[in-house]
C-alpha cells in the first residue's frame, strides 16, 4: 500500500506504544524453558513477536491469549520436541537467531527459515560459536538461511569473547549455554542490550574493559510475569517528531527506558531536544517512565562508534532528527545497518536526498547537513519494505513542502501496526 503523508502544523496528544519487541521475544522464549506458567501482559502484537510464538507452538509449547495477556505453559529444559514442519521465523532475525541457540542446546533438530529480507541476512556470527559448543548447522553458502541445526554429541560450554556489540549473538550463545553441565561465558567488552541478562538473572562479573555474563545447565530460569513496557524504539519515532514539528506537544505512556535501550534518548537531549522522563518506576526488571517531548530547535551532533550498538534502531530516525538540526552532523561506525532488513544506510541517504537534505554516505555511516529545520521538499520514498524506513520517511514528510508518499507502507506492521492511525491522530488533535 501507499500512504500519503501531508505537512503538519503541530502535533498533539498522548500515544500509548506498542509493547517492546525485544522484551516480548525474550518473554516467551524464557517462559517456554521455565517449570510453570507464565502471565505476560500486553505482549506485543507485531508481527515478529508473533513469529516467536508460532515456532514455540511448533515446538511443543503450550500457548493462549486470555485478556490482552499471553498465558505460555513451561515445557523445561528438557521440554522440547522436534517440529515436524519448517520453523517459519518470517522476518525476525531475532526469532531466528535466540532461537537457534535454544534448538541447539536442546540437542533436538529442526530448520528455521524466513522470508526473503531475512534470507539475505548472514549468520555466520552466531554459526562459528554454535558450532565450536558441538551444534551442527547447515546453512546456504554457510552463511544464510535456512538453518538446519542438530546435535549428536554432549554441549560443549565455551568461553565466547563477542567479536561485536550484539544483543542477538551474545543471547543466542547465553542461551545455548543454558543446556550445559558446565557455565558458558560471554565476554562482552561495548555494552548492547542486556534484556537477556535481566530477565534470566545471569551471574555477571565485571573486568577492566567489559564484563563475563555466565549460563550453565543450573541456572534457574524463572516465569515471565510481568507487563510489557512499551518499546522505546517506537518511541524515539515521537520524540524526533515532536522535536522537528513547531508547537507540539506529544506525552508517551509507559516506556521502557532500559539503559543499554535509551542511548537515542541522550543523543536527542544533547542535540538540544526538550524531553522529559515521568513516573519513573519498574515493570519487573525493567525500568519504565512517561516521556513527554515538546519542540525545541535542534543542534548538530556525532554519534561515535561505542554509542551505535544502544541506538542501532533508531538511528533511522535519528538521521531524520539531523536533517532538521543546525549544522553537519556525523554517523559513525554504523556498518552493521547494511545487513539489516534493508541497506539502512543506502536507505536513508536515500530518502534524505530526495528530500533535498545534502547527505554524504560512508562506508559505515553517513555525514548530514542540517538545513536548520526549514520545510523540505515531498518526494516519493520507498521504504524497501523496511519498517523503519517507513516510518522514518513518514515523520520526514510531516515537515515537507507538499504532501509525500510512502511506498510499501504496510511493511510497519512488523513492529508498529498502529503506526499511521496514530501520526493521523497525533496531527488531527487540537
Amino acid at each position: 500500500m501507499e500512504q500519503t503523508v501531508s505537512a503538519a502544523t503541530r502535533l498533539s496528544g498522548t500515544l500509548e506504544l506498542p509493547a517492546d519487541k525485544s522484551i516480548s521475544h525474550r518473554a516467551a522464549m524464557f517462559a517456554a524453558l521455565a517449570d510453570g506458567t507464565s502471565v505476560i501482559g500486553g505482549f506485543s502484537d507485531a508481527a515478529d513477536p508473533q513469529s516467536t510464538l508460532k515456532c514455540l507452538r511448533q515446538l511443543g509449547v503450550p500457548i493462549r491469549h486470555e485478556d490482552q495477556k499471553v498465558i505460555i505453559r513451561g515445557v523445561g529444559r528438557h521440554g522440547l520436541r522436534s517440529p515436524g514442519q519448517l520453523l517459519d521465523c518470517g522476518n525476525s532475525g531475532t526469532t531466528m537467531r535466540l532461537l537457534s541457540g535454544i534448538i541447539g542446546g536442546a540437542g533436538i533438530e529442526a530448520t528455521l527459515v524466513g522470508d526473503n529480507s531475512l534470507s539475505r541476512r548472514p549468520m555466520r556470527r552466531i554459526i562459528d560459536p554454535l558450532q565450536s559448543m558441538g551444534i551442527a548447522i547447515q546453512a546456504q553458502d554457510d552463511n544464510f538461511p535456512p538453518l538446519h541445526i542438530s546435535r549428536k554429541g554432549p554441549l560443549k560450554p565455551i568461553r565466547f569473547d563477542l567479536p561485536i556489540a550484539s544483543a542477538q549473538l551474545k543471547s543466542c550463545v547465553l542461551l545455548a549455554g543454558l543446556f550445559g553441565d558446565n557455565p558458558t561465558e560471554v565476554i562482552e567488552h561495548l555494552p548492547s542490550r542486556d534484556h537477556t541478562e535481566r530477565l534470566l538473572g545471569l551471574q555477571i562479573h565485571d573486568k577492566d574493559d567489559g564484563r563475563i555474563i555466565i549460563s550453565e545447565g543450573s541456572q534457574f530460569i524463572p516465569t515471565q510475569n510481568y507487563q510489557v513496557p512499551g518499546d522505546f524504539s517506537a518511541a524515539a519515532f515521537w520524540l524526533v517528531a515532536g522535536s522537528i514539528v513547531p508547537d507540539s506537544h506529544i506525552a508517551l505512556k509507559e516506556v521502557g527506558i532500559n539503559p543499554t535501550r535509551s542511548s537515542a534518548l541522550n543523543i536527542l537531549e544533547r542535540m538540544g531536544a526538550s524531553i522529559r522522563m515521568e513516573r519513573e518506576h519498574l515493570a519487573g526488571a525493567e525500568p519504565v517512565a512517561d516521556l513527554v517531548v515538546d519542540y525545541h530547535d535542534l543542534k548538530a551532533t556525532v554519534i561515535h562508534p561505542e554509542e551505535v550498538p544502544n541506538c542501532i534502531d533508531e538511528i533511522p530516525i535519528l538521521a531524520v532528527a539531523m536533517a532538521f538540526a543546525e549544522g553537519e552532523s556525523r554517523i559513525e561506525g554504523a556498518a552493521e545497518l547494511r545487513f539489516k532488513e534493508s541497506d539502512r544506510l543506502k536507505a536513508v541517504a536515500e530518502f534524505l536526498q530526495e528530500a533535498g537534505i545534502q547527505v554524504l554516505e560512508r562506508k559505515d555511516g553517513l555525514v548530514i547537513h542540517g538545513n536548520g529545520g526549514a520545510p523540505v521538499n515531498a518526494a516519493r520514498f520507498n521504504s524497501y519494505d523496511d519498517h523503519r524506513i517507513a516510518m522514518a520517511a513518514g515523520i520526514l514528510a510531516l515537515r515537507s513542502d507538499s504532501p509525500s508518499i510512502i511506498e510499501k507502507a504496510e511493511c510497519v506492521s512488523i513492529s508498529y501496526p498502529a503506526f499511521w492511525n496514530n501520526l493521523t491522530n497525533l496531527t488531527n488533535s487540537r
